[in-house]
């Protein structure tokens, strides 16, 4: 693994080891602060006087945001290439944060949200086709260590920032990511050089390809399992991973400070899985390794309703935490099995799909947990993904 080692020069510009590295950091600012979101959550409620349903509607109007942009970020890419995609993500979201920060009624906030999400999702497609393009034959590693930056930064971020908040405001804080942001995609820009004449030409493609590469990968066995798969496991990763610091604080009677803790560990140590999962994806084949993943989590998110006390709910969030490795196991199976023609098309049109589906698992959580239903929220999360077990054992045998 070369991009480990020295670093290779790439005919795109920079090292493996070069664009790997702001890849991975980029991941870590975006997923770090759409996490900031959820575990800063009732003070925002506070100063929107909003209720839990409602601040659900907002995480998903982040995710919807994000969803529908993965498309056209797939058409973007085939068309212009990983590196003004990469660069204009992050500039934009940095400019949604400040205007998230500064929002003086709830209703900007909801717009500000929303453009928060349209920006990261130029990010996500154009992420994947880099890593699958700079670190071919073999990308799982390279895509375990990008993923995982991602669950450091939205362990980090959002432990660092709730901390910061009852200092300075969380106003302010979701204001000092912008910098970060801006700096960031400067540094894209110029690490990841423009594609050549060739490679954007070979980007072109007819109406005719695009119709066939989607037929082929709707009749695809190997696609069509982990497309559903994806589908069900993002919903329920998006629903608890907006709700679970407020479910800690008001079904466990835990302090803000301890749920945001294990909020960060659940990240942690997910990062961890990411890494074991991509490596052992690339050793041992997608199917038992996300198997395991997804039934260890449906395990585990079905008994956090059961236990009490601080060392069984981190006993449980720890192994729950497989479920981060999901996308880093399924990401380079799916790429990897998409037609070559029209393939950031394809992967943007999927991944559309995914997220906007998940996007509204933080509203039915919110929404049940109005009700006071809290406990039978995670009770259908640990069965939804006791059914993306079960499709996941569809896939074929590598």
């Amino acid at each position: 693994m070369s991009y480990l080692r020295g670093g290779v020069s790439r005919p795109y510009g920079g090292t493996q080891n070069g664009i790997l590295a702001l890849i991975a950091f980029g991941w870590f600012l975006t997923l770090g602060t759409r996490f900031l979101l959820p575990a800063i959550l009732p003070q925002i409620r506070g100063t929107f006087e909003i209720s839990n349903t409602t601040a659900g509607f907002a995480i998903t109007v982040v995710w919807v945001g994000y969803g529908i942009m993965q498309l056209p970020a797939g058409v973007l890419v085939d068309r212009l290439g990983e590196r003004l995609l990469l660069s204009l993500s992050l500039a934009l979201a940095g400019v949604s944060l400040g205007l998230i920060g500064v929002a003086p009624v709830f209703g900007v906030f909801l717009v500000a949200c929303g453009s928060f999400g349209l920006a990261t999702g130029l990010f996500g497609t154009s992420r994947g086709i880099a890593l699958s393009r700079f670190f071919e034959p073999n990308p799982g590693r390279a895509f375990g260590i990008a993923l995982a930056a991602g669950s450091v930064g939205s362990a980090a971020l959002p432990f660092v920032g709730s901390a910061l908040t009852d200092i300075a405001g969380w106003r302010l804080v979701v204001g000092l990511s912008v910098p970060l942001f801006v700096g960031t995609a400067a540094g894209t820009w110029v690490t990841i050089t423009p594609r050549s004449p060739q490679e954007t030409e070979d980007g072109e493609f007819s109406r005719g390809e695009l119709s066939e590469s989607l037929r082929r990968t709707f009749t695809d066995r190997a696609v069509v399992a982990g497309f559903l798969g994806m589908v069900v496991l993002l919903f329920t990763f998006q629903a608890l991973t907006s709700f679970l610091p407020t479910y800690l604080i008001e079904q466990k009677t835990l302090d803000q400070g301890t749920a945001n803790g294990l909020f960060a560990l659940f990240f942690l140590v997910g990062a961890g899985f990411q890494l074991l999962g991509g490596s052992a994806t690339d050793r041992y084949g997608t199917r038992p390794v996300v198997l395991l993943v997804a039934a260890a989590a449906a395990l585990t998110i079905g008994l956090l309703p059961l236990f009490e006390g601080l060392f069984p709910l981190t006993l449980l969030i720890v192994v729950t935490s497989t479920q981060v490795a999901g996308p880093s196991v399924m990401n380079p199976y799916l790429i990897d099995n998409l037609p070559d023609e029209a393939m950031g098309t394809t992967w943007g049109l999927l991944r559309t799909v995914f997220f906007v589906v998940g996007a509204t698992g933080s509203t039915v959580v919110g929404w049940l947990s109005d009700l006071g239903r809290f406990d039978e929220a995670f009770y259908l999360l640990a069965g939804l993904t006791a059914v993306a077990t079960a499709i996941f054992a569809l896939l074929p045998k590598r």
